[in-house]
């Protein structure tokens, strides 16, 4: 048998033994190859566009991909954190896989940079799979499995290893083993590149708000005094009750569902309406066109197709805007046109039935809530309100372009998952006092909620305990059939124990709201809203 010196030239060192990282190492390694990844794409995405980011590109993807159950269900359980959750998940599973691809490098290197490279890949395919997607939008993605690349193969390669160190003398019959070193100097390098990285990241999402930054243009808008200005609200239209929100809904927290991970912003100064398909007239008009329309008032309640029963997600608002009506009378609707799709910035299409837009409800292509500016957030600098309908198919954001079609012709973004095409609002009852669980004294208890069925109105709502008789609740002034309406109820009596309420309405046309309990999917919820609470 012959050692590792044997063929070893008379008078040389033994060849040194190369300790391959640990796995905790190595792990750390494809965390650095992965932030550097996340850093270089940042970066690139401030030159293009930020929804070309890889990580928003494949976050975009996946919200396209998912299952309107998926959908529905991170709507209802994170509300308007359902993004952050998102990105959330798509970074986690990206470190876990880096990790995983630095424990692959050790043996092979090539195999793992080659998957690194996949990931940027399908990076690119999403960025360019997005609607209006540029050519440019691959370079981010590039940029991120290049940065990716050349991190792992020099973190896991040789070059971070020392020459060979003194060793025991050739006769002991083995080669000296390489000191910690690698491993120390290879941890260090990680941690430098992950540093570096998150700084270049930052800087790039810094530069990309800075650029697209429209909050100046945003505030330089002059709105012109609406030649319709809405009545003013009744006296009584909110009930005093402490817990219940108040009848307008503020702009900060009038509730956020879409599917934007980064908001479109459009300086209004370059924004364009194009209105086009089957009508007579197509029109292209500006921002300040717009305006010159002639602006009304509309006081009007927004709700979500995702609430369930009793959910969140409904505001109250004073918009202003130019008629939809009436831009599509000037546009010369032809016969045979069933349904307006409006398309935003990002690509998201919404349609709503034509029907509905001529059959006399004021529908707005609105530029303002509550007396400012449309917040980015919300739409800025155009979106549309169509009163009756929920937002799925009535409220396009970011606005850019609207075409008459017919059903068959275009599913919009929503329909083509599922959901009804009218979207009609039902009619709801929500409890808000007490709270779910809530301790209240014995005696006499203050129920208090809200309710609307926008575009027919609120006409009475009920209220019983424990599955006992109806009582009619007290109305607070009515405001019009387009708002919701609160109410309060005395239970009298209460007695100590747990205790179920329950609330039904009826609107304006005499239904009663239905008791069988629906999902949102694909129309909307039903069923009547009840909390339980202790009286002790």
């Amino acid at each position: 048998m012959t050692d590792e010196t044997s063929s070893s030239p008379p008078g040389a060192l033994p060849r040194a033994r190369t300790r391959a990282a640990g796995p905790a190492v190595a792990a750390l390694c494809g965390l650095a190859a992965a932030a550097a990844a996340v850093g270089a794409g940042e970066a690139a995405a401030a030159f293009t566009r930020p929804q070309a980011s890889p990580v928003v590109a494949i976050g975009s993807a996946a919200i396209d991909l998912a299952p309107t159950a998926v959908k529905t269900w991170a709507v209802q359980r994170f509300g308007t954190g359902d993004k952050t959750v998102l990105l959330g998940g798509i970074y986690t599973v990206m470190g876990l896989a880096a990790a995983a691809l630095g424990v692959l490098a050790v043996r092979r290197r090539g195999a793992a940079a080659a998957l690194f490279t996949a990931f940027g890949g399908l990076g690119a395919w999403a960025a360019l799979a997005r609607p209006q997607a540029l050519p440019t939008d691959l370079l981010p993605s590039a940029a991120a499995a290049g940065g990716a690349v050349a991190v792992l193969w020099w973190l896991a390669g040789p070059a971070l290893s020392p020459g060979p160190s003194p060793g025991p003398s050739p006769s002991l019959g083995s080669g000296p083993v390489r000191p910690a070193g690698p491993e120390r100097r290879r941890v260090l390098a990680a941690g430098a590149t992950i540093g570096t990285a998150a700084a270049l990241g930052t800087a790039g999402r810094v530069l990309s708000d800075r650029r697209g930054d429209v909050s100046a243009a945003r505030a330089a808008v002059r709105l012109p005094p609406p030649l319709r200005p809405a009545p003013p609200l009744p006296r009584a239209v909110g009930a005093t009750v402490p817990g219940l929100p108040p009848f307008i809904t503020p702009t900060a927290d009038f509730y956020r569902v879409d599917t934007a991970l980064t908001l479109p912003r459009i300086d209004p100064r370059a924004w364009s309406l194009r209105l086009h398909g089957l009508v007579d007239r197509p029109l292209l008009i500006g921002f300040d066109d717009l305006l010159a329309l002639g602006l009304e008032e509309l006081d009007h309640t927004l709700s979500c197709v995702s609430n369930e029963v009793g959910g969140p997600y409904a505001g109250t608002t004073r918009w202003l805007g130019a008629s939809l009506p009436a831009l599509l009378r000037r546009a010369g609707v032809r016969s045979g046109a069933e349904q307006l799709v409006g398309r935003s910035q990002d690509g998201m299409t919404i349609g709503t039935p034509v029907e509905t837009l001529l059959d006399g409800r004021r529908a707005l292509l609105a530029v303002a809530m509550n007396g400012e500016a449309l917040p980015v957030e919300h739409g800025f600098p155009c979106r549309t309100v169509v009163p009756g309908l929920y937002g799925y198919t009535s409220a396009t954001k970011w606005l850019v372009d609207l075409e008459v079609t017919t059903f068959a012709a275009r599913d919009p973004y929503w329909v083509r998952r599922g959901w009804d095409r009218t979207g009609e609002v039902r009619t709801a009852s929500r409890i808000d006092v007490p709270a779910p669980f809530a301790r209240v004294p014995p005696g006499d208890v203050t129920v208090a909620g809200t309710a609307w069925a926008t575009h027919r109105g609120i006409a009475a709502v009920e209220v019983r305990v424990d599955g006992g008789p109806w009582r009619q609740a007290e109305l607070a002034a009515d405001a019009g059939p387009d708002l919701w309406r609160q109410w309060t109820h005395t239970w009298t009596g209460a007695a100590p124990g747990t205790h179920r309420l329950e609330a039904r309405a009826t609107d304006g046309t005499g239904a009663v709201q239905p008791a069988t309990r629906t999902p949102p999917h694909p129309s909307g919820a039903t069923g009547w809203h009840s909390v339980v609470v202790t009286v002790t």
